[in-house]
């Protein structure tokens, strides 16, 4: 077997300093056992000391020396192609990581300002001095608690804040920074320091969503997209990688030109003869609203699966509990049942606040270009703010793709959408503004034409930080209908996908994207593939969880003084959906480590929600309060009642849970695309959201399970794997057909094949059986009649098993 530049099933991997390429040496035995043919890596470019994740990359152009360096990585990728194995790499052309004076570039910008030759590398608005917002107080008040200093680093002098932070001083004030009064020598750098708390307003560079540490790159311009892409180019054309993940591609002035010209320079590529001749795999992160379809032009293989995830864990969801699980939200909450009004409020309040200088700079650079067009006499620099502003309340996706004289034609749909949606929030008179930032976004409003493709850049890399930072990473965290439905690039307001939906969905993937991710599980997931599927269950009994939760309120009342119930209510979900397997209501140890992991969520979920909690300003005792109450109900001699209740419940639905577990493994082998394992979740994925889905995996007892006694999760997975090896061209090349079922229960299934040129895969997939497994209903009394269009019954495809997966020859079709 040869190996292949498209992956046949990847197995994601997060290095740091503490797994390191050795690590995942010693791993490639497991994972080609497992079934794997690539092994898909974090960014492993030099990032921050430290750093757990890789994204703060701050030298792109070598390999991090805590992972092992450039020799460990050529030492992995040999020993994974002497297994006919391969890697595909996660890199990061957004953004760089700025703190702890460590990136060169950026540096070199601090020092020689406007004048460096890395200028240009940034997105900076040099009509004042670059703003430099890491100060814990304001500058004056800094300077006299002595926490500015000048130090000796090397051969130059630096300037030092609080020990953590150094800043390079000017070449002209080498000679006398030691004993020039710090106030006039910080005064004459190309820097402003600055409160943290000013970054919001005042900051005058482009940052990766909110965060000051993480500076972003104009990747658009040649030289910078050359020296940032060289490391990955060259690992390509040697043969060490077989293609990359790019991360945030969103981010970028113009994603489509900068993944066409990735295309090209990657395929471009002379590789060795003893590597896979190509062409490159290239996948990117982008979320896709509903609906939204990804353009086939832009030479790349597809997403990184955060589609898919959505369309697989909808499509487990009951559409019956929409209604009555959203009443159950608004009678404890007092919130909204609907998610709309939290996405709404949450666009208003981030766009007011966390991106009002992004947001200032977008209507200066419309206004300027206003004043270039005749047409647009009267255009005042307060209307352009309000369309702006209100066009981005509403913006259904993370942005169009105009570049300010031409948009992409799917844009003419968002665009229409957009202009229905803002309607009601226009002041009288003014939806002549809107048309005209709509005509601007379509490459066909007047005025000069690089002001025109400057005002449409920054509009555009507004929107997509807006949408996410709005509705992921705040809406998400206060609307608690079913948590299930709120994770990385879901429609939280949609409960359901029905099967039909789900089958064009699937024909689509194998007409346009057959070799794009799928996943179930990330680094970025907010809860692991396994809560989902538990929680999942919650929308096929609405009822009996409304029983439940509200008993378990009950229980917690005596606790929770202090506490709004919402967040108790979420809480609730939260320690259903991610109870540990095996855990007992009197294992007081297991219990207590378990209350550390919900106290870590819980700082997480209330400071993202910035409601009555928040990163920047954190309330101490209100989060003390819901730590407290997290704990109590975890204490077997405070909660004993509680904790036999739930133990009770979560076994109650084990196998309804196990199912829908089962369901999202087959279908993620099964459809058209490549599946990605994310590191650990061959075993139950009970985590939440990072830092706790990115805990150390237990590789030594996940090898000894594979060579033992294997779990149903791992040993269809492996079956699965195997299956893709032995008939790589069903799943790589084959059509996807849906097969009807007749029947009492023909919703309750879905049934595909994938078919090859000699061989057929056929897959019959329960679907929210819940009330069967709670009632203990035997097989062939809950199937009865159901058949497939064929006529087999699913009595006797399925007998007492979760799914039935089965080759077939092409005769047996």
């Amino acid at each position: 077997m040869t190996a292949l530049t498209t992956p046949r099933a990847t197995y994601r991997i997060q290095f740091h300093k503490d797994f390191t390429f050795a690590d995942a040496e010693s791993l490639v035995p497991y994972l080609d056992e497992l079934g794997i043919s690539h092994l898909y890596a974090s960014p492993i470019t030099t990032a921050r000391s430290g750093s757990t994740h890789g994204y703060d990359v701050v030298d792109p152009t070598r390999i991090n020396p805590e992972l092992g360096g450039e020799d460990a990585f050529r030492s992995l990728v040999a020993a994974l192609r002497a297994r006919d194995m391969g890697v595909i790499i996660d890199i990061v052309p957004n953004h760089m990581g700025v703190a702890g004076g460590e990136n060169g570039w950026w540096n070199n910008v601090l020092t020689h300002g406007k004048d460096s030759e890395f200028t240009r590398y940034f997105d900076i608005d040099w009509r004042e001095k670059l703003v430099l917002p890491i100060l814990g107080d304001p500058l004056a008040e800094t300077l006299a608690n002595g926490a500015l200093k000048v130090e000796q680093l090397g051969n130059r002098y630096v300037l030092e804040a609080y020990g953590e932070h150094r800043m390079p001083l000017r070449d002209e004030d080498q000679t006398t920074a030691a004993t020039d009064d710090i106030a006039a020598l910080i005064d004459r750098q190309h820097y402003r320091l600055a409160s943290w708390r000013v970054a919001n307003d005042e900051l005058n560079w482009r940052r990766f969503f909110t965060i000051n540490d993480l500076a972003g790159l104009r990747a658009e311009d040649a030289v910078v997209f050359e020296a940032t892409h060289a490391l990955y180019l060259r690992l390509y054309a040697e043969g060490l990688i077989d293609g990359v993940r790019v991360d945030h591609v969103d981010g970028l002035t113009d994603p489509a030109g900068y993944c066409q010209q990735l295309r090209a320079r990657l395929d471009a590529s002379e590789r060795p003869a003893d590597a896979p001749a190509g062409p490159a795999y290239i996948v990117i992160e982008k979320i896709l609203a509903d609906g939204e379809p990804l353009s086939t032009d832009w030479g790349v293989d597809g997403t990184s699966g955060y589609d898919f995830m959505e369309q697989v864990t909808a499509l487990l969801h009951a559409p019956a509990g929409a209604e009555p699980l959203a009443e159950l939200w608004a009678d404890i909450s007092g919130r909204s049942a609907d998610f709309a009004p939290e996405e709404l409020r949450a666009r208003q309040e981030l766009l007011a606040w966390q991106f009002d200088a992004q947001h200032r700079r977008c209507v200066e650079a419309f206004a300027a270009l206003a004043r270039t067009a005749v047409e647009c006499d009267g255009l005042t620099t307060g209307m352009l703010h309000r369309a702006i502003e209100r066009l981005l309340w509403v913006f259904p996706v993370y942005r169009t793709y105009g570049t300010g004289d031409a948009a992409p034609a799917a844009d003419i749909e968002i665009r229409d959408t957009v202009r229905e949606r803002v309607a009601a929030f226009v002041p009288p008179g003014e939806d002549v503004v809107d048309d005209q930032i709509l005509s601007w976004l379509a490459g066909e409003g007047p005025g000069d034409p690089a002001l025109a493709a400057d005002a449409v850049r920054q509009f555009q890399q507004l929107s997509a930080p807006i949408a996410a930072k709005a509705v992921e990473d705040t809406a998400f965290y206060r609307y608690g209908r079913l948590l299930s439905r709120n994770d990385v690039g879901f429609d939280a307001a949609r409960m359901s996908l029905d099967i039909d939906a789900f089958h064009a969905a699937m024909i689509e993937r194998a007409r346009d994207w057959p070799s794009a991710m799928l996943a179930t599980a990330t680094h970025d997931h907010k809860r692991g593939e396994d809560v989902r599927a538990r929680l999942a269950v919650l929308s096929e009994i609405p009822d009996l969880w409304r029983t439940c939760a509200e008993h378990w309120l009950e229980l917690a009342a005596p606790h929770a003084e202090g506490v709004d119930p919402a967040d108790t209510y979420m809480l609730l979900q939260t320690l259903f959906g991610a109870w540990p397997t095996n855990l007992h209501a009197s294992n007081a140890e297991a219990l207590s480590e378990y209350a550390e992991r919900i106290v870590a969520w819980q700082e997480k979920a209330l400071r993202e929600a910035k409601l009555r909690s928040s990163w920047e300003a954190p309330d101490d005792a209100y989060e003390t309060r819901c730590h407290d109450l997290a704990r109590a109900l975890l204490d077997p001699a405070r909660s004993h009642a509680f904790l036999e209740d739930i133990v009770a419940f979560v076994g109650r639905i084990a196998l309804a849970a196990a199912a829908n577990s089962l369901a999202q493994v087959a279908l993620r082998y099964a459809v058209p695309g490549v599946p990605d394992l994310y590191q650990g979740t061959e075993m139950a994925d009970l985590s939440l959201v990072d830092p706790d889905n990115r805990r150390p995996v237990d590789y030594a007892r996940l090898c000894d399970r594979s060579a033992a006694k294997t779990p149903a999760k791992m040993a269809l997975i492996k079956r699965l794997l195997a299956l893709r090896r032995e008939h790589a061209d069903v799943f790589s090349e084959g059509a996807y057909e849906p097969v009807a079922l007749t029947g009492v229960r023909a919703d309750r299934a879905i049934a595909f094949r994938r078919v090859g040129k000699e061989a057929s895969l056929r897959c019959v997939v329960p679907l929210r059986c819940a009330e069967r497994h709670l009632e203990g209903i035997d097989g062939r009394d809950w199937w009865g009649d159901t058949a497939l269009a064929s006529g087999e019954l699913l009595a006797d495809l399925l007998g007492e098993h979760a799914l039935s997966v089965e080759m077939l020859s092409l005769q047996q079709r």
